[in-house]
């Protein structure tokens, strides 16, 4: 996935509590193998090259998660944005992405938006003709939130990828602690048995020809997004929900987001290109 993977369990060291630990790293392997746009063989990959596939249960899974996201947020997070981040020039894993180069290939709008149909009877997937799928984040909240159902059962627990993290139960009978950065420094959450999620263009950039670009793709233009914030940190009940809400109040910029997120009662922390941190959707 591209991230570094932690995962934290308040048990005693024994033989059941290192093979759960080891049943999770398997988890995150297979449900890599199965989700990323970056593995030809994934299913994903093969969806993506074919148009159409009799999908397993996560990837039915998470594609039906990721329509619903696209729905409730009015198309600001799309799963069909796959070929507009090829063409900023995310076309393989960020690792392995070169930093800056001087290609000066022009940034070209790509459409978004494409018909999606899954047929839970039939476990197809059919995509519209000219667009393939970008299921990144989601489908890292999806692990995430997977592991600590694998965890959970041993004692209160933390998964953290990249910062998209959930936790289950108490830590030393209270919330755990997370920190989070602010424009300036950084600020602790008391998180317990919920979900944190950050969006934004500051972590994944790159530069061609002296044009700088990010990962976030505003489905409305088909390009790299272009608002008023540097990132947004969202709490929610999983990590999927996290992550769709941190996008979306991302894509809205500053007024939209405070305005949706003190409606929707979403907690976060919203950090602005002018170095700002705001708080909104409840946070304390």
């Amino acid at each position: 996935m591209g991230t570094d993977v932690e995962f934290l369990v308040e048990a005693k060291p024994s033989s059941e509590s290192a093979e759960a630990l080891d049943a999770v790293e398997a988890e995150f392997h297979r449900l890599d193998a199965l989700l990323s746009r970056f593995r030809a063989d994934s299913e994903l990959s093969v969806l993506n090259r074919c148009g159409a596939l009799h999908a397993g249960r996560e990837l039915l899974d998470v594609v039906e998660l990721a329509l619903a996201a696209r729905w409730q947020t009015r198309g600001r997070f799309d799963p069909t944005i796959h070929d507009a981040v090829v063409a900023a020039g995310y076309d393989r894993s960020f690792e392995d992405l070169p930093r800056d180069t001087d290609e000066r290939a022009p940034l070209r709008s790509v459409p978004c938006g494409g018909g999606v149909t899954v047929d839970r009877a039939q476990s197809l997937i059919e995509l519209q003709p000219g667009f393939r799928l970008d299921l990144g984040g989601i489908a890292k909240g999806y692990t995430v939130d997977r592991a600590c159902d694998l965890l959970s059962p041993l004692g209160a627990c933390l998964v953290n990828a990249g910062g998209d993290l959930a936790v289950r139960g108490s830590f030393r009978g209270g919330p755990w602690p997370v920190g989070v950065e602010t424009a300036t420094s950084t600020i602790t959450l008391a998180l317990r048995n919920g979900a944190m999620a950050t969006s934004g263009r500051d972590r994944r950039r790159w530069r061609r020809g002296g044009e700088e670009r990010h990962h976030v793709i505003d489905p409305s233009t088909g390009l790299p997004s272009e608002t008023d914030l540097l990132r947004v940190t969202a709490v929610a009940r999983t990590a999927v929900i996290a992550e769709v809400h941190a996008t979306s109040l991302f894509l809205g910029g500053e007024r939209s987001a405070v305005r949706e997120a003190n409606e929707l009662g979403v907690p976060c922390l919203l950090v602005t290109e002018d170095g700002r941190t705001v708080r909104a959707g409840g946070l304390a």
